[in-house]
């Protein structure tokens, strides 16, 4: 726990990232249900919020010292379409671009702080990202909803939205932890520290990833221990 993890192949989380991104315009867009000026406008925030978020991602990487990499610019427009999906269809271009860049930056220092100050089991970074990335873009949606939001004059669709964004999180994160706890009942779900440290590809499947030796003496001891 709290280790760096690094990808195994990058041209496969560019691809799966173009993919990701593309497939949003139908999410998105598509939510329209028709072909309207609503659906063009959730599709061009879509891009333009997800693009604003990849290079924020990487340009606060170069401002805190870290090296700006493909990598972190995937990361970046993930957050961006996660971040923008409640607001889709609802705000214009520019503000599309500030909820980007925002979420980005809010993500982006989350991941810093998890993997620094916490020792969470969160290989993907998957709540400093789509966790944190979504709050920003659903209380940014009621800052900016078209005629509706704060900025418009109206806080109920504001507060509306803090109050579900309470409500979800509490709820995700009773619902999850009871889940968890009947589930490791049934079948624990923390494998040993050896087994772990040996890799789980090899110790609950016995493969591993191209390149890596599963024969060697201290895998061979791990796996002998664990069988």
């Amino acid at each position: 726990m709290g280790e760096l993890h690094t990808p195994a192949n990058i041209p496969f989380v560019i691809l799966g990232t173009g993919m990701l991104w593309f497939g949003w315009f139908g999410f998105n867009a598509g939510s329209a249900l028709s072909a309207s000026g609503q659906a063009a406008m959730a599709f061009a925030a879509t891009n333009t919020a997800s693009a604003s978020a990849a290079l924020a991602w990487i340009f606060f990487d170069g401002m805190r010292g870290n090296k700006p990499s493909a990598l972190g610019a995937c990361v970046g427009a993930v957050v961006g379409l996660v971040a923008i999906t409640p607001a889709a269809g609802y705000v214009s271009i520019g503000e599309s671009i500030l909820i980007g860049t925002c979420a980005s930056v809010i993500s982006n220092l989350c991941v810093h702080w998890k993997n620094k100050a916490s020792t969470l089991d969160d290989t993907l970074d998957v709540f400093p990202c789509h966790g944190v990335g979504g709050m920003v873009g659903m209380l940014m949606t009621g800052l900016f909803a078209k005629d509706v939001g704060l900025t418009s004059g109206h806080a109920r669709t504001f507060l509306v939205h803090c109050g579900a964004l309470i409500f979800v999180a509490v709820f995700s994160f009773v619902g999850s932890w009871v889940l968890y706890r009947l589930t490791d009942l049934i079948i624990p779900l923390r494998v040993s520290s050896e087994q772990e440290e040996i890799g789980l590809d090899l110790s609950q499947h016995g493969e591993v990833m191209q390149g890596r030796d599963p024969y060697t003496p201290a895998a061979q001891a791990s796996l002998a221990k664990t069988a």
